[in-house]
């Protein structure tokens, strides 16, 4: 629950953005309105000072009020006549002098309102309105997407296609624009400001009640810095998850609370630590990663044995180098810098014919392109590729827009790295299970992670089917609590089909977490108890069943004993046959 310091903060900051919206219109039309004012003012004392002639001919003064409405439908050209009698010349040369003026005074007032209609910074302060109202009005959990690149584009269509609601904040106006058009099932809030300003954060959500966690994900590590920083001091122990590729700036993120940080080359150099040592675990955690419909990729097969080159010694060529070296491989390493050598390293660009012949590739085994240029690592996998075919090729993509170039290229390992944040997050949000299922799983071995591929291609082919969740609780599970009570239930009886018990749903049953410690890959005779949660893959229609088993009774009944009961109340009592109850 929010604190008081919490509310007030979230209540004076959606109050501030009303207001700054009122002051701009009064600002903006200040003139226009003083003029209307004054002309309407003068046109209305006029009338009560020139005398009028009533029917008897005597002279007569228009009141105040009178004269206002006359001026009034006048004014905004309705033109009702005039009142209370037929006006005098005098009146009438007054009235056709005000009417003229009156023109050019809603001339004025028009045309200032268009301007301001059209200035930026109104439809800057209408958009930011806009948008703190629908936040305010959400009335479901979201999460505050900070950075919509590429990462957080991919991000927020895995999210949609889960069901759940976020929130963007991105300082570029064009990619909020992007909103409108992409095709998520539910509309979701944007808005274009800077992200490190505290201020934004509370407008873009950060105090809200519904908030359930916050995804630093733009290009500079100091704005997720920031962000990381402000959620953990305005809303301790609200989930953060955090991108950068700087272990300084990682250490300082990690000086406010316990954020998950994902640094995309740390992850593609751990990723390929476990290819080396398991290509199929490293299969295995990249189709689960994939997410939903997701086709099974290939089992490359990285050589554990020889000498490597890695051009570029960045962040990434820094991290590559120290997993490969950890490997026991040889690394030789090119740039450009004298002190990149780390190691036995070669100074000059990699790009000239003299410095790739010094490399000796070749005798090498394997060749990473890793440069911050999308251009030059494309050159240097052809050049590479002329010297030595055989080689292994690893590379770094930078932009988007150079996809398709190295898919031409087939490069045996790539690194995108808004792909590879953007995997690792959805494993950690979609279902926390699964996250530390790819944790723990390589530790099991390639003929643990094989066997697990091989059940799943059996079961469900080879595109990835659903990964969920099960929680075997009394709210989640009812029709399970007498059988998991007496521990008449296992994990092969569960996973049986409510049509035919003989037959097993199409899912396969990854991980078995309870309050003792994890289980992965349980075995179909490893008794369920209540509480336990368990990590299912396979196709959605074995969810489906699954669920059924969970909440009916007499399904659960057939199932997990053979038994055969009436689904009906009536049919129960007639026939004497009812389903197990939990003791009361």
């Amino acid at each position: 629950m929010a604190g008081p310091g919490l509310r007030g903060w979230r209540l004076s900051t959606r109050s501030a953005e009303t207001s700054s919206t009122i002051f701009l219109i009064l600002r903006r039309m200040r003139a226009p309105l003083i003029v209307l004012i004054t002309i309407f003012a003068v046109s209305v004392l006029g009338l009560t000072l020139i005398p009028g002639r009533d029917e008897a001919g005597h002279a007569v003064r228009m009141g105040f009020f009178d004269a206002f409405y006359f001026m009034s439908y006048t004014a905004t050209t309705i033109g009702y006549g005039e009142i209370p009698q037929p006006f005098t010349g005098g009146q009438r040369l007054w009235v056709m002098a005000t009417i003229y003026l009156t023109v050019v005074g809603w001339a004025y007032a028009i045309g200032s309102l268009l301007t301001l209609l059209q200035d930026r910074a109104f439809r800057q302060a209408l958009a930011l309105q806009r948008f703190t109202r629908t936040v305010a009005r959400l009335r479901e959990p979201f999460l505050l997407i900070v950075g919509y690149g590429q990462t957080g584009q991919l991000l927020g269509r895995s999210l949609d296609a889960i069901g759940r609601r976020f929130v963007v904040l991105d300082v570029s106006g064009e990619r909020v624009d992007v909103l409108d058009i992409d095709s998520y099932h539910a509309d979701v809030p944007g808005l274009a400001a800077d992200a490190g300003d505290p201020h934004t954060l509370g407008v873009a959500g950060l105090g809200h009640p519904r908030c359930e966690g916050v995804l630093a994900l733009t290009d500079d590590d100091e704005v997720n810095l920031v962000v990381a920083m402000t959620a953990a001091l305005l809303r301790p122990g609200l989930p953060v998850i955090a991108r950068t590729v700087s272990p300084a700036i990682e250490q300082r993120m990690r000086a406010f609370g316990s954020p998950a940080v994902v640094n995309p080359f740390d992850r593609f150099g751990d990723h390929l630590r476990v290819a080396l040592r398991s290509p199929a675990s490293y299969q295995l955690m990249s189709w689960l990663e994939s997410g939903p419909g997701a086709d099974l990729p290939d089992r490359g097969r990285p050589p554990t044995a020889g000498r490597w080159v890695i051009c570029g010694y960045g962040r990434f060529g820094r991290k590559l180098a120290e997993d490969l070296r950890a490997e026991g491989l040889e690394i030789t390493v090119i740039d450009v810098r004298p002190d990149a050598a780390g190691g036995p390293g070669i100074v000059g660009d990699a790009s000239e014919p003299a410095v790739m012949a010094r490399a000796e590739l070749d005798r090498a085994v394997g060749f990473v392109a890793g440069t911050d240029n999308d251009t030059t690592n494309l050159s240097l996998i052809a050049a590479a590729r002329r010297i030595n075919p055989a080689l292994f090729i690893a590379s770094r993509q930078n932009r988007p827009a150079s996809a398709p170039l190295f898919a031409a290229m087939d490069t045996d390992r790539l690194l995108v790295p808004a792909e590879t944040v953007a995997r690792e997050i959805y494993a950690q949000l979609s279902t926390p299970l699964l996250w530390r299922f790819l944790q723990d799983m390589p530790a099991r071995g390639d003929d643990w992670a094989a066997g697990i591929i091989g059940r799943l291609t059996r079961l469900c082919g080879p595109r990835l089917g659903s990964v969920w969740k099960v929680e075997l609780t009394g709210r989640d599970a009812p029709a399970l609590e007498p059988y998991l009570g007496a521990g008449d239930a296992t994990v092969g009886g569960l996973l049986r089909h409510p049509q035919d018990r003989d037959r097993s749903l199409a899912a396969v049953p990854l991980l078995l977490h309870r309050d003792s410690g994890t289980v992965l890959g349980p075995d179909g005779d490893v008794t369920l108890e209540p509480g336990d949660q368990l990590l299912l893959a396979g196709r959605p229609s074995a969810r489906r069943a699954l669920l059924d088993t969970m909440t009916h009774h007499a399904v659960s009944e057939y199932v997990l004993t053979g038994r055969t009961v009436p689904s009906g109340w009536l049919w129960q009592r007639v026939t004497g046959k009812v389903p197990r109850r939990p003791a009361s």
